[in-house]
C-alpha cells in the first residue's frame, strides 16, 4: 500500500513456476500479435514531443507588475513572452527576429529567430535584456538593437506550482519548537540513567526532576519548555513489540549464497510505543502530575504546543483505533487536563489526509478541520471553551488543503474539491475565504484540475489547468477576486493526435446506490473497430487514502500501452476510496475486500450499455500493492464477473501489512472481519486465471503475505502462475519483465492468442 512504488529493476532474474496453465481452449498464434507488441512497445516514444505550450513558468520583475515566460514549440523552437500582469497585456518579449541578426552578427555565427541559443534571459530596471548565448554572457538593448558582451545572469532557484502538492497542508507552527535550553537561558534539561536532570548553566548543578524512567519507559529529548522559563513538559514513552520482518536474498550480487537480512515492522495489532506528556516545575524542581485519563491510549501525541501566556499547553491526540482525535488543554498550574476540541467517529477519522490544528494567540482562536457535516470543512474555534464560533466553509464539496493562513486580514486560502457545480468533483480548484465564513473567492474557474503559482506579493495568479482529455490551459489571474486577466496559453496536443494516440475518454456512471456518480476514465487501443468485441482489463487500486483515476493531461499512459495490444483499459474509483463525502469514503470501514467492486462492475456494465464493442464476458483486472490485493479479491469475491487477474505484491491478509495503514481503515482492536476478508483465508474460492508476482526483498509490504496466498491455493488444489524476483523491491511487477509479463498473461488468457516467443534469440528483450 505504497503511493508510489519503488521498483527495483537492476539484475531482475525471473524465478517462474507455473503450477499449470488456465485459458482458453485451442490458442493460436495470432497474425498480427508481433505488431500488436511493436506499437505497444513504441507509444511512450511516439508520445515525446508531440505537445507544445503546455506550461508557463513565471519569472517575476523586482516591481511585480510584469514577468516573462518561454514556450517551447516544435523543432526546440522556442519563444519569451512578456506579460504585463497590470495592463494585462501579452507580447513577444523582444523582437526575435532583430535579436537573432544582432546576436549572430556579434557572435559571427548564425542564429534563427525561432531557435535562439538561450532559455532563460534577465530584463533589467532599464529594459536591457541578459542572457549566455555562444559560450558568453550578453546584454541587448531592444530600442537600439545594440548587443554588448555582458555577465551571464544568475538563474533564481524555481519554486514549483503548488509545492505542497494535492494533499498537502500549510502548517507555520504545528506546536511549540522542542529544545532542551530554556528560553532565559538559565536551564538545560539532560538525562542521566533514564533521570531527568534539570542543569543550572551558571552554577553547573544538576537537580532531579520527577522519578526515573527505565530503559523501556524512557524520557525523550528535546523537551517543550513555557515561554516564561518556569514549566517544561517532557515526553516519556514506554516501549511497543519489537517486530521484525526477514528477507533472503537468493542472489546477492557480492557473493554466492543466499544472504538474510531484516526490519522493523509493525503489524495490526502489535503493542505500539506510548508516549505521554509529563509536566514539571522548574522552580519547584518538581513534577506536577497530569491524569491521562483523556489521553489513556494514543497511537499518537503531536503537536505540543504552549500558550504564549506560558498558563497552559496543548496537544493534539490521536487514540489507537483511530476513532477520537481529541486537543487536550493542560492548565500548567494544577497539571488538570481538558478537553479543548475532540473529533469522535463510529468508523474512523482521517488523521493522515483530513486534519488541520492552528492557534490564533492574539484572538485566542484555533483554526480546525473537521467532517463533523459529512464533508471536510474548517472551522473557527474559540480557544479558551472549545465552542465553535463559526464554519469557515461549509457545503457539499470539501476542503481539501490549506495554502496559507493570513491573521492580519483574517483571510485562509485553500483547495477544494468539488466545489465547482456541473465540474468533475475530484478537480482541485483554489479559493480563499474569510475566517468568520463570509467572502468566499473562486480564484481558479476553468474546468479542469488546477496548480497555480502566485507572484511574490499574491496580487497573481497563474493559473494552469488541464484534464485527461485536455491539454493544458494557462491563465493569470487577480487574486483579489479571481477574475481573468488574460490568457496566457492553451496546450497544442494537435501532433499527438495526428499519431493516432487518442486521449482517454472520462466516463460517469452510477454506484451501487442508484445514484452516486462514480467517476472513470477509458483507454482504447489505436486501432479501434468498433464492429468488433474487445476484452476489458481494469487496473485498481482502492487504498481509502486516496482516488486514483487520473484527472490531469499526460502525453503518454502506460495504460494506453496495454490498450494497444486489443484491450479497453479502465480505471475507476470506487465507494470506500477518499475525497468526496464522509459517507462515501465510509464504504471502507473494516471493509477493505469491498474495494468499490459492486461499484466498478455497474461502471463497466453502464459503458458497456454505450459502447457494445466492450465485451464483458472477457473481464481482468490488475494492481500493485493494496491494488494487488484488490485485483486477486476481485477474482475471490466476484469471480463470476472478473476471469484473469494480476497481482504484484499484494498486501492479501490485512493482518500481515503495516500497522498503521491496515488499522487506519479496518479497525483496531482486530476483530474476526481481517481474518474473513483475506485473500488467503479466500483462496479457496479462485476460478479464473491468475498471475502473482512479487519482489523478495519487499521492505512495503512483508512478501509472505504473497507466499500464504500461494501456500493456500496449492492446499485448494488450484491452478495460477507466480513470479519471485530475486533482488526486487516492492513493485517489481511494474519492471519491464513484470509489465512484458504481464501483457503476456492478459493477451493469452483474454484474447485467446499466444504471444510472441521470447525464447528465440532473434527476439529483442522486454522493452519497457
Amino acid at each position: 500500500m505504497i503511493l508510489s512504488p519503488s521498483i527495483s529493476t537492476a539484475r531482475i532474474v525471473c524465478i517462474l513456476v507455473t503450477l499449470a496453465g488456465s485459458g482458453l481452449p485451442g490458442r493460436a498464434r495470432a497474425e498480427g500479435i508481433r505488431d500488436d507488441y511493436a506499437r505497444a512497445d513504441a507509444l511512450r516514444e511516439r508520445a515525446q514531443g508531440k505537445v507544445f505550450r503546455d506550461h508557463v513558468t513565471p519569472h517575476w520583475f523586482a516591481n511585480i507588475d510584469r514577468f516573462w515566460y518561454r514556450v517551447d514549440g516544435p523543432g526546440k523552437a522556442r519563444e519569451f513572452i512578456l506579460v504585463d500582469a497590470v495592463r494585462g497585456t501579452r507580447g513577444p518579449a523582444f523582437d526575435h527576429a532583430r535579436l537573432a541578426a544582432s546576436l549572430s552578427k556579434a557572435a559571427e555565427k548564425p542564429f534563427p529567430a525561432d531557435h535562439l541559443p538561450f532559455d532563460f534571459i534577465q530584463v533589467e530596471d532599464d529594459g536591457k535584456i541578459r542572457f549566455e548565448a555562444a559560450g558568453s554572457g550578453w546584454s541587448y538593448d531592444p530600442p537600439t538593437d545594440e548587443i554588448a558582451r555582458a555577465e551571464s545572469p544568475e538563474r533564481p532557484a524555481e519554486e514549483p506550482a503548488n509545492p505542497r502538492g494535492r494533499n498537502g497542508n500549510f502548517r507555520p507552527r504545528p506546536g511549540t519548537a522542542s529544545k532542551n535550553f530554556s528560553p532565559d537561558g538559565k536551564w538545560l534539561v539532560i538525562v542521566k540513567d533514564h533521570r531527568l536532570y534539570l542543569h543550572d548553566r551558571k552554577t553547573l548543578e544538576d537537580f532531579i526532576l520527577g522519578e526515573a524512567g527505565s530503559e523501556d519507559d524512557a524520557y525523550e529529548l528535546p523537551v517543550f519548555w513555557s515561554d516564561d522559563s518556569k514549566k517544561v513538559v517532557a515526553m516519556r514513552t514506554l516501549k511497543g513489540d519489537d517486530r521484525k520482518v526477514y528477507l533472503i536474498e537468493s542472489s546477492p550480487k557480492d557473493q554466492l549464497q543466499p544472504q538474510l537480512s531484516h526490519y522493523n515492522y509493525l503489524k495490526p495489532g502489535d503493542r505500539v510505543p506510548i508516549s505521554k506528556p509529563h509536566l514539571f516545575d522548574v522552580e519547584a524542581r518538581k513534577p506536577i502530575e497530569v491524569s491521562d485519563a483523556l489521553f489513556i491510549n494514543p497511537w499518537s501525541i503531536d503537536e505540543v504546543r504552549w500558550s504564549s501566556d506560558s498558563k497552559r499547553f496543548t496537544f493534539l491526540y490521536n487514540q489507537r483505533g483511530h476513532q477520537t482525535l481529541r486537543v487536550v488543554a493542560v492548565d500548567a498550574s494544577t497539571g488538570e487536563a481538558k478537553t479543548l476540541i475532540e473529533e469522535k467517529s463510529p468508523t474512523f477519522v482521517d488523521y493522515s489526509n483530513k486534519t488541520y490544528l492552528q492557534f490564533f494567540d492574539k484572538t485566542d482562536e484555533v483554526l480546525w478541520m473537521s467532517e463533523r457535516d459529512g464533508w471536510n470543512h474548517l472551522y473557527l474555534i474559540d480557544a479558551r471553551t472549545g465552542a465553535v464560533k463559526n464554519p469557515i466553509t461549509k457545503g457539499e464539496w470539501l476542503v481539501r488543503g490549506v495554502d496559507r493562513v493570513d491573521e492580519e486580514t483574517r483571510q485562509v486560502w485553500f483547495r477544494a474539491m468539488g466545489i465547482v457545480p456541473g465540474q468533475d468533483p475530484y478537480h482541485v480548484h483554489f479559493a480563499r475565504v474569510n475566517l468568520d465564513g463570509t467572502g468566499l473567492v473562486m480564484l481558479t474557474e476553468g474546468d479542469g484540475d488546477h496548480q497555480v503559482r502566485y507572484s511574490p506579493d499574491r496580487r497573481f495568479l497563474v493559473d494552469t489547468y488541464s484534464r485527461v482529455d485536455l491539454a493544458p490551459v494557462t491563465e493569470l489571474r487577480k487574486a483579489e477576486d479571481g477574475k481573468l486577466v488574460v490568457g496566457l496559453e492553451r496546450g497544442d496536443d494537435s501532433a499527438l493526435r495526428a499519431e493516432g494516440i487518442a486521449a482517454p475518454e472520462r466516463f460517469v456512471a452510477k454506484g451501487r446506490d442508484g445514484t452516486t456518480d462514480i467517476h472513470g476514465v477509458i483507454f482504447r487501443p489505436g486501432r479501434l473497430d468498433p464492429s468488433k468485441k474487445y476484452p476489458v482489463i481494469e487496473q485498481i487500486y482502492a487504498g481509502p487514502h486516496g482516488a486514483f483515476v487520473p484527472k490531469t493531461f499526460a502525453p503518454f499512459h502506460r495504460t494506453q500501452a496495454l490498450a494497444e495490444l486489443g484491450f479497453i483499459v479502465v480505471q475507476i474509483d470506487g465507494m470506500g476510496t477518499n475525497w468526496r463525502s464522509r459517507a462515501f469514503h465510509d464504504v471502507c470501514w473494516k471493509n477493505l475486500s469491498d474495494a468499490g467492486l459492486p461499484d466498478r462492475i455497474l461502471w463497466m456494465k453502464a459503458a458497456a450499455g454505450k459502447y457494445p464493442y466492450l465485451d464483458l464476458t472477457r473481464v481482468g483486472i490488475y494492481g500493485g500493492s493494496a491494488g494487488g490485493q484488490n485485483a486477486l479479491g476481485a477474482m475471490l469475491f466476484h469471480g463470476d464477473f472478473y476471469k484473469a487477474a494480476v497481482a504484484d505484491c499484494g498486501c492479501h491478509d490485512n493482518r500481515m501489512d503495516k500497522i498503521w495503514w491496515n488499522e487506519a481503515w479496518m479497525g483496531w482492536p482486530i476483530g474476526p472481519h481481517y481474518a474473513e476478508q483475506s485473500n488467503v483465508t479466500n483462496a479457496h474460492k479462485l476460478k479464473g486465471a491468475l498471475l502473482l508476482t512479487v519482489g523478495e526483498l519487499d521492505h512495503n509490504v512483508d512478501p509472505a503475505s504473497t507466499m500464504q496466498v500461494v501456500n493456500a491455493l496449492i492446499k485448494a488444489n488450484k491452478d495460477f502462475e507466480l513470479i519471485v524476483f530475486p533482488g526486487a523491491d516492492h513493485g517489481a511487477g511494474g519492471s519491464p519483465y513484470g509489465e512484458r509479463r504481464k501483457r503476456d498473461f492478459f493477451v493469452r488468457h483474454l484474447r485467446g492468442v499466444e504471444p510472441p516467443s521470447r525464447n528465440a534469440t532473434a527476439d529483442p528483450g522486454p522493452g519497457d
